[in-house]
């Protein structure tokens, strides 16, 4: 009888633990953490295909995107779409001659120079010109929204095609590269 109550209790004991580290990891992945792999190649050359990473949701949760994150959204039912925040609301966003500006202002950037030097851009540049009104028919970016671009411009589908983003469409910004493992390390 002693025997039988003390095996009841065990299995009790472990079916509360498993359902606690259940319930614990549910909670992670639905409000903190998600991993998403990286199809296509749109983000060349800082993302690969097959890049695994993590989606990391707690940024949004306790504050806003910010310009050059690295975000997952959703683009079309079940469809994501990993891309580079290049502008905020309240900017204005314009390239010429392979050139960014924000509100008139030239921007740097560095995740984009090695493409440029390996890139024959004899027949052209990596991003062609365009203004936010062409593409919008916005002069700024409405609150609640962002424009993204993939860092391989040739190659991307994103507001130049898609349109300005819902901010309330991100999933969270990437920031985190865990396999393969030579690739492994923070992505900026």
């Amino acid at each position: 009888m002693e025997q039988a109550e003390k095996d009841k209790n065990e299995l009790w004991e472990w079916t509360k633990t498993l359902f606690i580290a259940f319930a614990v990891a549910g909670i992670v992945h639905f409000f903190l953490f998600a991993p998403v792999i990286v199809e296509g190649e749109s983000m060349l050359p800082t993302l690969e295909n097959g890049d695994h990473m993590l989606i990391n949701k707690i940024d949004y949760i306790i504050g806003e995107p910010e310009r050059f994150d690295i975000v997952v959204f959703k683009a079309k039912e079940d469809t994501y779409y990993i891309k580079r925040i290049i502008g905020v609301p309240g900017d204005h966003v314009a390239y010429e001659n392979d050139q960014l500006y924000i509100n008139g202002e030239t921007q740097a950037e560095p995740y984009l120079s090695s493409l440029k030097k390996q890139q024959n851009l004899g027949s052209g540049t990596l991003t062609e010109d365009f203004t936010l009104e062409r593409l919008t028919e916005l002069d700024k970016i409405p609150e609640g929204y962002v424009f993204v671009l993939g860092d391989n411009r040739r190659n991307s589908t994103d507001s130049r095609i898609i349109g300005l983003v819902p901010i309330e469409d991100i999933s969270g910004s990437i920031n985190y590269v865990f396999w393969p493992l030579s690739d492994m390390g923070f992505v900026e």
